[in-house]
């Protein structure tokens, strides 16, 4: 059966339908020895052979779902052109190949989950199924009470507004504040931006949840296989 070409490569584990479309565009993606950069192509896969970066995909590769608890200074991209670490250099023992299912930044730590299962990416990271990420932002000075309602109800953030978000105050000190904040949203460092828009830069951030799934005790660095349950965890947490 005819499927297009990118929904066929984001099964395969090489990355969420998005990765698999710049794949495509960058002309690393081939069928039958011939590199395409349709997006709109259509094709069968058991009758033709495709191949990413030169190398055949298989689509019969055994799912598998990872939970990792990133340091600090390491990219959540498969290869860095600037020689940082990468998050997968700590999956020791791994065999298959995996890719993160969105990003955290170099300077943010917590849970990522890596898998090889791009359909379950796609659920996760597409905005309309509001899949929840949950940080604990350590702040400065303590945000007022209207300041964390604003963020709670939606803030303009370049020329956009934010979802409502569920926040709580952690831990109030006079010089810092932990607040737990809860979002849906993927924008590119949008919790740091949203307390920098109320005047509370973020001194650290660490994500401890997906959906309903918590980081809980695992060790910074250290990964875990997770397992259909806590899939549905994540699934879960709207």
């Amino acid at each position: 059966m005819k499927e297009r070409l990118q929904k066929i490569l984001a099964r395969s584990g090489a990355g969420s339908r998005r990765t698999a479309e710049q794949y495509i565009s960058e002309g690393r993606v081939s069928i039958d020895g011939m590199i395409v950069t349709d997006m709109g192509i259509k094709v069968d896969p058991a009758d033709h052979e495709i191949c990413l970066n030169g190398k055949p995909i298989h689509s019969s590769e055994e799912k598998i779902y990872i939970l990792l608890n990133k340091p600090t200074g390491y990219v959540t991209t498969l290869s860095d052109p600037q020689g940082r670490p990468i998050v997968t250099s700590l999956l020791t023992g791994i065999d298959q190949r995996v890719f993160p299912v969105g990003r955290l930044d170099l300077d943010t730590e917590g849970a990522l989950l890596l898998t090889n299962d791009g359909e379950l990416a796609q659920h996760i990271l597409h905005p309309s199924f509001e899949i929840t990420k949950t940080y604990a932002a350590k702040v400065i000075g303590r945000p007022s009470v209207d300041s964390i309602e604003r963020l709670a109800k939606g803030i303009e953030l370049e020329g956009r507004r934010t979802s409502p978000a569920k926040l709580k105050v952690i831990r109030e000190t006079v010089r810092f504040s932990v607040i737990e904040i809860t979002i849906h949203e993927g924008r590119k460092r949008q919790v740091r931006k949203m307390f920098a828009a109320i005047g509370h830069h973020v001194l650290e951030l660490k994500r401890i949840a997906y959906g309903r799934l918590k980081l809980g005790s695992l060790p910074t660095g250290k990964f875990r296989i997770i397992g259909k349950k806590d899939i549905e965890k994540i699934l879960a947490g709207k």
